[in-house]
């Protein structure tokens, strides 16, 4: 298992962020996961950081505050807490976030307190967000088990076998194997996904349609010169990166006012620290104007309500049924995980999926059909039985996806 611990920090170092030498590691991590936090920092030193600088963080302070807070310092961000990101970020920092909450962390928080807190933060740091989004910057979430996420993952066994069983399943999904392949095997992986995203480019598709029995039946039309990436990105120094371990979706945006139909989750999704299960989205020219869920849904709505963009989409993601963590048969209750055994959707922010983007600017962006707002949030679609048909702009129509899984 040591052996698995260090090749999985060596893969986020080398592969997620790939130091460059010299460079400064930034590294949110919970102190919960502080021995996994420290041997990043150790791989970060070996491949040639410069310094490694660790913001740590604590969901059980995070829980307090939201519960005996004043309720009047939720509408506010600290400014050292802005100049931090800001600051790194204009330094070209790498930037890894080591995600390990509560699914049910905030399960009985007043939504409106994390509403407000939400959107606090995503004013304060929208342009470090655009700046992440359009890769100026390389940058990688991924995460280890916590003994509370475990054991929502298995209850059905002690915490400690939950702990374990959780560790094994983390490592399939990341490609760690404990035997030094791990690099290579990533950048092997990293090949065959944009090689499909060149296929699915080659169509230009105009629109796809979806189709399952939950219920989903959706139309989304897709911008023009709108481009699908695969696993890897380019920073703007150059420089390669993943931005999530795993990873096995192929995404672009949609056209912002051209999605419409009922568009139903496969899964539940934990959303600030509540589950919420069974969403269905009935969409009219790219807004969600109607929003039911069985479990949740102040929480969903209270993200919806977000600001103006919240309630249309910024990303349409294409994952195969049989994939590897899929394949697992776990609901890990964290959207990392669970978005890469599903094809899924994000309400919110798109990113800029433009084979020109470097050139555009956000009010380009706009024109071009890219969703703007403060939140991006994914939501599972993917069923054994989607199908999705591609529309090219001469109208000829292409099965994308049969049974859950690609047909080109």
């Amino acid at each position: 298992m040591q052996n698995r611990l260090i090749e999985y920090a060596r893969v986020i170092v080398r592969v997620g962020v790939n130091i460059q030498k010299g460079q400064t590691l930034v590294l949110t991590c919970p102190v919960e996961c502080a021995a996994f936090g420290r041997l990043v920092a150790f791989e970060a030193y070996e491949a040639g950081a410069g310094d490694v600088v660790v913001r740590w963080v604590d969901d059980e302070l995070s829980r307090l505050k939201f519960m005996r807070a004043d309720t009047s310092i939720f509408d506010e961000f600290a400014e050292w807490s802005k100049t931090f990101f800001y600051e790194y970020a204009e330094k070209k920092a790498a930037f890894v976030s080591v995600l390990a909450t509560d699914p049910e962390l905030y399960r009985d928080v007043d939504p409106d307190r994390l509403r407000r807190s939400n959107m606090a933060a995503g004013k304060a740091l929208k342009s470090y967000m655009d700046m992440q989004m359009r890769n100026d910057i390389p940058w990688c979430v991924v995460s280890i088990p916590t003994m509370s996420w475990a054991a929502k993952v298995f209850p059905d066994v002690d915490t400690e076998i939950a702990v374990d069983k959780l560790w094994d399943a983390i490592m399939s999904a990341v490609r760690v194997t404990g035997d030094g392949t791990s690099v290579d095997s990533w950048r092997e992986h990293i090949t065959r996904l944009n090689g499909l995203s060149e296929k699915l480019n080659s169509y230009q598709f105009a629109k796809l349609i979806y189709k399952n029995s939950l219920g989903t039946d959706l139309t989304v039309e897709l911008p023009e010169k709108a481009i699908w990436g695969g696993v890897g990105d380019n920073a703007k120094t150059g420089v390669s990166f993943v931005a999530n371990m795993p990873s096995e979706e192929i995404a672009t945006l949609p056209k912002k006012d051209g999605v419409n139909g009922v568009i139903c989750s496969s899964m539940p999704l934990s959303l600030d620290g509540v589950v919420i299960r069974d969403i269905r989205f009935t969409v009219v020219n790219g807004k969600i104007v109607e929003a039911t869920a069985t479990e949740g849904l102040e929480t969903l709505v209270s993200k919806l309500d977000m600001d103006e963009g919240a309630r249309y989409f910024g990303e349409v993601a294409l994952v195969p049924h049989n994939s590897p963590i899929s394949d697992l048969g776990i609901l890990f209750y964290n959207t990392l995980f669970d978005e890469n055994a599903s094809c899924h959707f994000a309400f919110g922010k798109a990113y800029p999926a433009f084979s020109d983007a470097d050139d555009l600017t956000e009010d380009d962006l706009i024109a071009r059909g890219a969703n703007d707002s403060f939140v991006h949030v994914d939501f599972m679609v993917g069923t054994p039985d989607l199908s999705i048909t591609g529309i090219t702009p001469d109208g000829k129509e292409i099965a994308v996806f049969t049974n859950g899984n690609f047909a080109i």
